[in-house]
């Protein structure tokens, strides 16, 4: 091979910070180089990762493979220990041109590998300018990064560090040079965005940051937000949720479970009624939006009742995209010392909860049936409603914004006529 790939797992803010290192080495020279860009938030994905080195170490046997992420950062030595890796990375080294230039030589030991900082050291994240996001029609900017939250169950802060925010004026030069670009859906991106600018000048907040991008950069045709913990959801964002229609209608929520005592040896901040009722002040505001969530299945202690209240706030809450989690311990975290479920069980509650997760996205596809929608035409022939449903556009033009009918769906994506006047 030649020039640089790159491999990526895990959320968002992974996809963005790729291109970030993709631009750094080859900057830096680098060549012949796959670099893996791991995620920590399950013991599955760091298996992903090591099943991906070692394939492509045999695809590549004379590429060098530097791995870093998430994963490299909070089990370094495991990755080291490969030998398929040339060198491992630590989340902040890898948005550097120079540790690209300062790479090892082949046949190093696993100590002289290692390229990994202290990330609780470090107070500031640098903007990055992007020119393009490989493979996607949305473009993701990164606005904040780390988390000073300590939930039981998660390993990221420590493979993140502490919460700190992009200042604001770079954020909106970023989305400006994105527009120009050619992009018309922004994404904003973060470990924990909610908790966007704590930590610079006046304390600007996310919905504030969002207003601000769309009166700056008008050109933006869509808004959306990655993910949220909505016990942080501040006032500027919940206007915008009422007002402003080019801020998409739909929100990713981290719930995580529908119990309360669960919640509370999770060390979530919001309880099972504070879902509900910010997800129904939401739907009053904007009543077409849609809702995803995170939830885990199988947590230490959970009960067959406590995860039953898990499944009915799904229901309740009628999340149309679901995205479940088994429980997976973390080397570390309060809750892997805490007494484990059988992993059979856990496996089982997983199924369980996605088969509910299904139901409600049954049930939401059957809702858009017969409905006009203004959609963002992806590479795949597919593309997205403004709330974030999958619909078939087979032969339609990547980037473009089309208006349809909703006719129909299979299950799995809906089905679409365009309307007569149909490009935007």
């Amino acid at each position: 091979m030649s020039g640089v790939e790159v491999i990526t797992f895990g959320c968002r803010l992974n996809t963005y910070e790729s291109e970030v290192m993709r631009s750094q080495a080859e900057a830096a020279g680098l060549n012949n180089a796959i670099l893996v860009n791991t995620c920590a938030v399950t013991g599955e994905a760091v298996r992903q990762a090591r099943q991906a080195i070692r394939r492509a170490r045999r695809d590549n046997p004379h590429a060098r493979i530097i791995v870093t992420g998430c994963a490299a950062q909070t089990e370094k030595q495991t990755f080291a220990e490969m030998p398929e890796v040339d060198a491992v990375l630590g989340n902040e080294e890898k948005l550097k041109a120079a540790s690209y230039r300062a790479l090892p030589d082949f046949g190093v030991s696993a100590e002289e590998k290692l390229r990994v900082n202290d990330i609780m050291s470090v107070r500031h994240t640098a903007p990055q300018m992007v020119k393009h996001i490989d493979g996607h029609v949305r473009a993701f900017i990164q606005v904040q990064n780390g988390c000073d939250h300590r939930c039981t169950f998660c390993v990221i802060p420590y493979g993140r560090g502490n919460s700190r925010s992009v200042p604001m004026g770079a954020v909106v030069d970023q989305a400006r040079h994105l527009v120009e670009s050619g992009y018309r859906e922004i994404v904003l991106t973060g470990v924990d965005a909610t908790s966007y600018g704590a930590d610079l000048p006046g304390e600007p907040t996310l919905g504030l940051l969002a207003k601000t991008l769309l009166k700056q950069v008008p050109d933006i045709r869509r808004l959306r937000l990655s993910s949220i913990d909505s016990i942080e959801a501040d006032r500027h964002l919940m206007d915008l949720i009422a007002e402003e229609p080019r801020f998409m209608p739909h929100l990713h929520l981290s719930l995580q479970h529908g119990d309360d005592m669960i919640l509370k040896r999770m060390k979530r901040r919001h309880l099972r009624a504070d879902a509900l009722s910010f997800i129904e002040e939401v739907r009053r505001l904007r009543p077409e939006i849609s809702f995803g969530a995170d939830m885990i299945a199988g947590f230490p202690t959970e009960t067959e009742e406590m995860f039953e209240n898990a499944m009915r706030l799904a229901e309740e809450a009628d999340i149309a995209h679901l995205h479940v989690f088994p429980y997976s311990p973390r080397p570390g975290t309060p809750a892997a010392r805490m007494p484990q479920l059988d992993r059979s069980l856990i496996k089982d509650r997983a199924a369980r909860l996605r088969t509910t997760g299904q139901m409600l996205y049954q049930r939401h596809l059957d809702k858009m049936v017969g409905t006009r929608q203004w959609l963002l035409v992806e590479n795949n022939g597919l593309a997205h409603t403004e709330n974030f449903t999958l619909v078939a556009v087979p032969g339609l033009r990547p980037r473009d914004i089309v208006e349809a009918t909703i006719s129909g769906h299979n299950g799995k994506h809906l089905d679409m006529q365009l309307t007569a006047a149909a490009a935007a």
